[in-house]
């Protein structure tokens, strides 16, 4: 297994550097290898999806959620991952709000505190 840094996962999904997207393609699908996909790097594909491509929140989410049901891609906390790309597709805030609302209820946090004001609604926050 190899993980992946966000910039190969970017190149395949949006393919728009050919000679980089080969490389991406033969890399995730050329070595019959697994692929790990940290949780951080969901994090950073959503940001490079909407602010260097300009990709409407829709077709994030459903891009986030092909690569959670990609088998041949091991993503980790993927439970995490799934509950923050809900949350995600419901309301405000990023993928990465949720992520870190998420992993502190894990960690047996009652709710994490926030400035963001946008977040209120979520039992996952408390507005400071």
């Amino acid at each position: 297994m190899i993980g992946l840094d966000t910039n190969v996962l970017v190149r395949y999904l949006t393919q728009d550097d050919p000679a980089q997207t080969r490389r991406a393609i033969n890399r995730m699908l050329g070595h019959g290898d697994r692929c790990a996909i940290s949780i951080v790097v969901l994090c950073e594909l959503v940001r490079v999806l909407r602010h260097a491509y300009g990709v409407e929140r829709a077709t994030i989410a459903a891009t986030i959620k092909r690569v959670l049901d990609t088998a041949e891609l091991v993503v980790d906390e993927r439970d995490i991952a799934y509950n923050a790309l809900s949350d995600y597709r419901r309301g405000p805030g990023d993928v990465a709000d949720h992520v870190i609302g998420w992993r502190n209820r894990h960690a047996g946090c009652e709710g994490t505190a926030t400035f963001d004001r946008a977040l209120r609604g979520s039992d996952l926050f408390r507005v400071i």
